[in-house]
């Protein structure tokens, strides 16, 4: 598997420069971290317990030291600026809310540490309520609030002192399920309208492809890729990311040959196919083809022109509302899925029954097995 912690540093407005941590002095875990983050842009931190990606916030935030490299924030080096001087706002999962304050009071602290007056806190204390439509919670205590309110005001005592820069460490994860996609709404407008330059930590991919302009997914202390979303999806770059992000089909084979943008492959049970090489270079290298569930196709009439046909065996189709999701075996695999839209008509699929699948050659993708 290639990763990279060596995304081109220009002077974005959040540097990261060769940045390293090591909580033992003999392992690291962020490694040589190399990133720039642009003004105005909505960045997520994406990956699994452990690869660094909240160390990395909390270096930026101030609360972890690099052990080597310099962190910037507008130009300007801030390892050694305490965190209530570098202008950050910080929102954090448990929301981090002083219970004995009411609402206006937590509000009213970050704006008292500033030194700014009465007068001028009351303005901002009411601006920042209203952003989050919580203008008439600012008598009540956060006990007195429901978990998705009370995120709302961590969120506005982030904004109501007009930072520089907001970071957000699995702001959402105390929520339900429809609380949580209603606030990812909520939190982009807010940066959307506001211009804000936001990073934000999550662990859950969609999430962050909901949400973010780019994404940087990290594994083992290094970004393994940083893109837009949809190029994450469409054009993971190994198979970690591919795995990672959305679910994907992972068919182990062997290279038979490499053609300018397509390589052969032959898979375990003796079929050759057509797949795009990302990380793969010669003749008789594994490899995983990675297939989208979504681009796997059953009825000849929808399938794309050239596209591979194989057989296979239903094994199970289970009913999801608007898709109905098909585990089938397919070329030594018993873990191979087929999305299709549930639509009127729609012709149905037993278990057991043998069908031909396939896909289009350009969304099947060779990438060197983890």
């Amino acid at each position: 598997m290639t990763a990279s912690n060596t995304a081109v540093v220009g002077e974005g407005f959040v540097v990261f420069d060769r940045v390293q941590k090591s909580y033992d002095g003999a392992t690291l875990v962020v490694k040589d971290l190399n990133l720039a983050i642009g003004k105005g842009e909505f960045l997520t931190m994406l990956g699994p317990s452990g690869s660094g990606k909240t160390t990395c916030l909390m270096m930026l935030a101030g609360f972890e030291t690099a052990t080597y490299g310099e962190i910037r924030l507008d130009g300007q080096p801030i390892n050694q600026v305490p965190p209530h001087k570098r202008g950050i706002g910080m929102v954090f999962q448990n929301y981090a809310l002083f219970p004995h304050m009411s609402v206006g009071e937590n509000l009213a602290f970050p704006l008292e540490v500033r030194g700014m007056g009465k007068s001028e806190r009351e303005a901002k204390i009411k601006r920042a309520l209203d952003m989050v439509q919580m203008g008439a919670f600012a008598h009540r205590r956060p006990a007195q609030l429901s978990g998705g309110q009370q995120q709302r005001i961590a969120l506005a005592r982030a904004l109501v002192f007009d930072p520089k820069l907001v970071l957000m460490d699995e702001p959402l994860g105390a929520l339900d399920k429809q609380l949580r996609e209603h606030m990812q709404f909520e939190i982009k407008r807010l940066h959307d309208s506001l211009g804000l330059t936001v990073v934000y930590v999550t662990h859950d991919q969609g999430e962050a492809l909901t949400m973010s302009d780019r994404v940087a997914v990290f594994n083992d202390g290094m970004i393994q890729q940083l893109d837009a979303p949809d190029e994450l999806y469409e054009r993971p770059r190994n198979s970690f990311v591919a795995q990672f992000i959305g679910e994907n089909n992972k068919l182990p084979g062997t290279i038979e040959a490499i053609e300018g943008n397509k390589a052969l492959v032959r898979l375990a049970t003796g079929e050759v196919i057509d797949a795009t090489p990302v990380n793969v270079t010669h003749k008789g290298q594994k490899t995983l083809v990675s297939i989208r569930p979504e681009r796997v196709e059953f009825k000849p009439e929808m399938m794309p022109e050239g596209a591979h046909m194989i057989g296979a065996e239903v094994i199970e189709v289970i009913y999801m509302g608007d898709i109905l999701r098909a585990r089938l075996h397919v070329a030594g695999s018993s873990d191979f899925v087929m999305k299709m839209r549930n639509t009127i008509g729609q012709t149905k699929l037993s278990p057991g029954e043998a069908v031909r699948i396939g896909w289009d050659p350009q969304d099947a993708r060779a990438l060197e097995p983890l």
